[in-house]
């Protein structure tokens, strides 16, 4: 987008303004491989297992993520963030007359790490947008935010890496470390059926998982501004255009019909690269 479209060119519109936003003081990323994790089946995926032959993992996705944050004592400043994860996992089990049968269940993991978070000393207080405090007697009427900052978990889907059965009295590889009444209730009303922790057999799985953790907390900063950009282009009303005159705009996609070398998505995920430079040197059928 041109500078034309994004900002005004009237040179008064330049000043120094104060703004509240969310600082950053500490962040840390981890590439966990989460070994030998407890599934906890539904009911129905329980009968399936404890006559299943064979496991596969299909799919695992992140459903819900528990945060806490606790200062740490005689080290002011930072703070320890428990991460709890709650994974759906998908599996395609065998059962008799080589049948497939897809299942599914719950893992969990726990993951505690150490950040510096500075200090702070105030009392926050905040007016809601339709509140009217004016009569309000009671002290709890009126919210009040912690001094502890803020802890942000970002995490993509983790991806299966194997899976194993085990009978229920193996304990050397296979033992649980959580049961079943750490899943909330929240995560419990995701799964198709209920979550059960008996049968002759169980479940566990092991997934590679991505994650960041950043810390922060509210500040007030000085910046220099420019005025909010007005954009000049007018909006296109979306009109019964012919269909086939709308496919004919679209670019072709060159790439998607010539999967790159090795060497290129080496060179891709070294360098990074547009999708016009990999369409550029992918095809030269794309002429």
């Amino acid at each position: 987008m041109s500078d034309k479209n994004m900002f005004s060119n009237n040179p008064n519109c330049k000043e120094t303004v104060c703004i509240d936003t969310n600082k950053i003081f500490d962040s840390c990323r981890d590439k966990d491989c989460l070994e030998d994790l407890r599934v906890f089946l539904t009911d129905y995926s329980q009968e399936i297992i404890d006559r299943a032959t064979s496991i596969r993992c299909k799919e695992s996705e992140v459903i819900a993520v528990n945060v806490n944050v606790e200062p740490i004592a005689f080290n002011r400043g930072f703070f320890s963030i428990d991460i709890r994860f709650f994974f759906r996992v998908v599996f395609d089990a065998c059962i008799c007359m080589g049948r497939q049968q897809e299942i599914e269940g719950i893992a969990i993991f726990d993951k505690r790490v150490i950040l510096f978070g500075s200090e702070g000393n105030v009392k926050i207080f905040r007016s809601e947008p339709g509140d009217d405090n004016f009569c309000r007697i009671n002290p709890e009427d009126i919210e009040m935010k912690s001094n502890l900052p803020t802890a942000v978990v970002e995490v993509v889907d983790p991806i299966c890496l194997s899976a194993k059965i085990c009978d229920a009295d193996v304990k050397t590889g296979c033992s649980p470390i959580r049961g079943i009444d750490a899943i909330p209730d929240h995560v419990h009303k995701q799964m198709k059926g209920k979550l059960v922790d008996d049968g002759c057999k169980r479940l566990f799985v092991t997934l590679g998982l991505f994650s960041i953790v950043r810390i922060e907390r509210p500040v007030q900063l000085i910046i220099n501004a420019t005025e909010f950009c007005v954009p000049e282009k007018e909006c296109i009303p979306c009109g019964e255009e012919d269909p086939c005159s709308l496919f004919k705009k679209m670019k072709f996609p060159v790439a998607e019909f010539c999967p790159p070398s090795i060497s290129q998505a080496d060179f891709d995920r070294d360098f990074g690269s547009s999708d016009r430079d990999r369409d550029d040197r992918r095809c030269a059928c794309g002429k």
